[in-house]
């Protein structure tokens, strides 16, 4: 029987830059169905925009019941028989924290994934940064890069990771000032317990949070039958099953259950949950967080794990 996975090595991060600048040229098309799910307007592809407090015109929508009555615009709503309201845009920069975990179990891609979840946690975080640069934001990498707002910060996190190296697990959140937003990638094997210990005090501290989990389809699907070596790409250590089909059930309990309770721990928080398998589109989770990043309440159902 052929293997069904394998530890590959990691993935050159200039290589990675240019498939995320070509997941980013994709949005627009996800965006279309995203604002059909949301039954919202989103008006440009690549930005955060939403309504709020600023100069420039962002867009016409239904009025609604309860709006104060100075927002419409008569001019606007005397061309049908609709009663429009002129929205403008948020136009305040914000801090916006990447991170991807590139410890030893992300190196892994079974014969049903398309990539390593390594190499999709950092399509996925250099997508977001090019994405969301272009519409303004600041952007940084805890112990990589301090937050910049520049076209070019998805280049420029490429380069600082180029020479330095992602610490394994959690990131060290020193560095991390005043109101932001944190995006963790990875695939959070670990302990529930031992998860939400590093991400409470955050919650504590005001930073909105959004944890992307990476799958290989196998982790899911258990697909080993006969006798199979499984290892532990963290610490080594193997274990041997005569038999492996009948771990599957067990197994699966144990899966779904760390991420239920994940999941719930981190809606406690109010923080934001995806899963994501290595056999969908990137696109997936990249729209998926940027919905989230842009507080669109209606898309936390359609975005949400599952």
């Amino acid at each position: 029987m052929p293997a069904i996975g394998e530890i590959v090595r990691r993935t050159p991060t200039a290589e990675v830059l240019s498939r995320a600048q070509a997941r980013a040229a994709l949005i627009p098309d996800c965006l279309v169905e995203a604002r059909r799910l949301a039954n919202t307007v989103i008006a440009g592809w690549h930005g955060r925009r939403k309504r709020g407090i600023g100069e420039n015109f962002w867009q016409f929508r239904p009025y609604v019941t309860g709006e104060s009555l100075a927002r419409i615009d008569w001019r606007r709503s005397a061309r049908d028989d609709h009663t429009y309201v002129r929205d403008r845009e948020w136009e305040a920069a914000h801090t916006i924290w990447l991170w991807a975990d590139l410890s030893p179990s992300m190196m892994y891609k079974s014969s049903f994934g398309a990539v390593s979840k390594e190499s999709r946690a950092l399509v996925v975080m250099l997508a977001l940064a090019e994405i969301l640069a272009r519409s303004g934001e600041r952007i940084g990498c805890p112990g990589i890069m301090e937050p910049i707002a520049a076209r070019n910060a998805a280049d420029r996190l490429a380069t600082a990771l180029a020479h330095s190296t992602l610490a394994d697990g959690l990131p060290s959140t020193e560095m991390i000032r005043g109101s932001s937003d944190i995006v963790l990638i990875g695939d959070f094997l670990d302990p529930p317990d031992g998860v939400m210990e590093r991400l409470a005090p955050l919650a504590k501290r005001g930073f909105r949070g959004h944890v992307i989990e990476i799958a290989d389809p196998a982790e899911e699907l258990f697909p080993y039958t006969g006798r199979t070596e499984f290892t532990d790409p963290e610490s080594g250590q193997k274990l041997t099953a005569g038999r492996a089909e009948t771990l599957k059930d067990d197994y699966a309990r144990a899966y779904q259950a760390r991420r239920a309770t994940l999941a719930d721990n981190l809606r406690h928080l109010g923080w934001s949950f995806v899963v994501h398998r290595t056999d969908h589109l990137a696109s997936e989770a990249i729209v998926a967080a940027h919905m989230y990043l842009s507080g669109l309440p209606a898309m936390r159902a359609a975005g949400a794990h599952r």
